[in-house]
């Protein structure tokens, strides 16, 4: 796992960029401790940081060059099948200096071109530069698990892994603003766009070749999505379906223990880290695992359940039961670390429990994309119901007014229990693709319009395009559904989430759900194999029944939330109402309504919060951003 950035020149000599790159390579050390190259010609220059996993040796240091000196690579992710590519090259001649990955990726493309990339099993992003032709190679993995943003205005090409290292590249910042509507709806900004114009997110499954003669970049899909590659199978039986699934899963998570340095999990109590968690303890003695709670939160602490599958599987487990001023302590790291705006306040306690984990092992493996390709989430049960029980419709309709008389917020069980079922009647009442979106949100669209201070009707107009894309997905199935989850929801947050946090802290996280294979497995089958009137995820919890306590099998999903009301009404409503949303910074900005601000604290300090504070969560963590970034 690295830290990865370069730029390739059309128009101009490179080397007036050297600082520019060298700056933006310094931004990615977290992401690298171990070791830092660069590289440089007339037209390209490049960085790279290490984290050293496999080979730790200096041979395998990047820049890494070809025997021949033609091609040079800087790569950051990790190949899980390259022993076996290696010897497929061995067995036509080719020999190896080293015992990593990075060379039998480059010998690889210089072998079979782009061809090789649908032969790859794992998560990437990586460029390579031909001294001969004087182009540049660039792709990403199939599903996104790392990151790569770039920038191109026709003379030159950008590249990093994270947001904040290319912003110290000469180039003007200026504010998305429909990126911003859509981020104070869903707390995250869909790819390709970013907050900013002229950035954008690099498209998952695909690569791009430039030369120095190109005006345009063309991206070309190596990876044909899941969800378009046929109709589900009809044909195969549930029993040989959880048969299947636990060999595909079981290979995914062996494939993901491989490392030269110490290797761990992280155990929530979920079934899905819990399932991870069980299968590396198959195949790997004295399993670390890592958890995190809160000493004064009950209703936010899973470390129980996390503590009864450790006990059941042997595990070396490590419990971190944080209270609010272990929240507070890490805040500005937190806020630091997120590179681009994600108002994801589980980033919190990820960060915090990569931080502990670090001081164990290299390396951890989540349970990261189980709900999406599943059906676990609670909106996914709810979506269920309302197509398999109409009648809630109605009485949906009925009780809704009085609901929403009742305090209802995350903070409390019962608010939760409310705040649910409004949720639900409001959700009820609209078309599937207007209802997955409410649900996706933490605020309507007209609530988010009127946060912005220029009513520009043309931002409307240009997210309703950007929106009516997102869901076009959606075609009425409950796999469809799945589907849109994958490419909004994990691939935005959750996978950008767990990167940042985790890398802020020199750690490497493998996601072994989204092991191809299994991904396109878990589509080609029938909606009610994963899901039910009385389960979620119904085929893993079959799969894993014998590995894992009674208890973590029956549970009721939990989020990974953050007990954030208490802390905004006591240690951080200073900050808030002095810094972060004063009266004076909003209006210095320009970008916000002082008014609509003034409603929304209000609404935050009432007795009856609402989604005011994921909301004023989302507007923190952007300012945080924009006073590093932007002003």
């Amino acid at each position: 796992m690295c830290g990865i950035t370069g730029i390739l020149t059309t128009t101009e000599d490179a080397a007036k960029y050297f600082s520019a790159v060298k700056s933006a390579t310094g931004a990615l050390h977290h992401r690298g401790p171990d070791s830092y190259g660069s590289f440089a010609s007339l037209n390209a220059l490049l960085g790279h940081t290490r984290l050293s996993i496999i080979d730790v040796s200096h041979a395998s240091d990047q820049p890494f060059y070809s025997a021949d000196g033609r091609f040079v690579i800087v790569y950051n992710g990790e190949i899980f099948n390259f022993k076996e590519l290696r010897e497929q090259l061995q067995g036509k001649g080719i020999s190896f200096q080293t015992g990593g990955d990075t060379e039998v990726l480059l010998q690889l493309y210089i072998t079979d071109g782009d061809k090789f990339l649908e032969r790859l099993n794992g998560f990437f992003a990586f460029a390579i530069y031909d001294n001969l032709q004087k182009s540049l190679f660039v792709a990403r993995d199939r599903f996104g698990i790392k990151p790569l943003y770039y920038y191109w205005d026709g003379s030159k090409f950008i590249f990093a892994s994270e947001m904040e290292a290319l912003l110290k590249y000469p180039f003007e910042k200026k504010i998305d603003m429909v990126s911003l509507l859509e981020y104070l709806q869903l707390n995250y900004v869909p790819a390709p766009n970013t907050m900013l114009e002229e950035v954008k997110k690099f498209p998952v499954g695909h690569w791009t070749k430039i030369y120095p003669s190109d005006h345009e970049v063309s991206f070309t899909p190596y990876y044909k999505e899941p969800y378009y590659q046929g109709a589900e199978n009809k044909t195969i039986t549930y029993d040989d379906a959880v048969k299947k699934f636990y060999t595909l899963l079981d290979d995914s998570v062996q494939k993901r223990l491989l490392a030269d340095v110490p290797v761990g999990t992280f155990l929530s109590g979920g079934l899905d880290s819990s399932a991870i968690t069980a299968l590396a303890s198959l195949h790997k003695k004295d399993m670390m695992s890592f958890s995190i709670g809160y000493k004064d939160e009950p209703l936010f602490d899973e470390t129980r359940y996390a503590e009864l599958v450790s006990k059941k599987l042997g595990t070396n487990h490590h419990t971190f039961r944080l209270d609010n001023n272990d929240l507070y302590t890490n805040l500005y790291a937190v806020l630091d670390s997120l590179g681009e705006p994600l108002g994801d306040s589980s980033a919190i306690p990820m960060y915090i429990v990569s931080q502990y984990a670090r001081e164990h092992v290299k390396v951890c493996l989540s349970g990261d994309a189980g709900d999406e390709l599943m059906a676990g989430y609670n909106k996914h049960y709810a979506e269920y119901k309302l197509r398999n029980q109409p009648y809630l419709k109605t009485l949906t309709a009925t009780t809704a007014p009085l609901l929403k008389l009742l305090p209802h917020s995350r903070n409390t069980a019962y608010g939760n229990k409310i705040r649910q079922m409004i949720r639900f009647a409001d959700g009820a009442k609209l078309s599937t693709s207007d209802r997955y979106w409410k649900w996706a949100s933490t605020a309507n669209t007209s609530k988010a319009m009127r946060l912005l201070k220029a009513k520009n009707e043309n931002y409307e107009k240009v997210f309703t395009k950007r929106k009516n894309e997102h869901l076009s997905t959606l075609n009425g199935s409950f796999n469809s559904l799945l589907y849109t989850d994958l490419k909004l929801v994990l691939q935005n947050d959750m996978l950008v989430k767990t990167d940042l946090m985790s890398m802020a802290n020199s750690l490497e996280v493998r996601v072994p759900f989204l092991d191809h294979r299994l991904v396109d497995f878990l589509f080609s089958l029938p909606i009610d194999f994963k899901i039910d009137s009385s389960r979620q995820k119904r085929i893993l919890r079959d799969a894993v029944s014998h590995l894992l306590p009674g208890e973590i099998l029956t549970r009721k999903k939990q989020g990974f939330e953050v007990p954030l009301l208490k802390w905004f009404q006591t240690e951080l409503r200073a900050t808030i109402e002095t810094v972060w949303l004063s009266n004076d910074f909003i209006e210095s900005q320009g970008l916000f309504d002082v008014e609509e601000i003034k409603l929304l604290k209000e609404q935050l300090y009432s007795s009856n919060p609402q989604d005011a504070v994921a909301q004023v969560w989302g507007l923190i963590v952007f300012q945080h951003w924009y006073k590093n970034n932007i002003r």
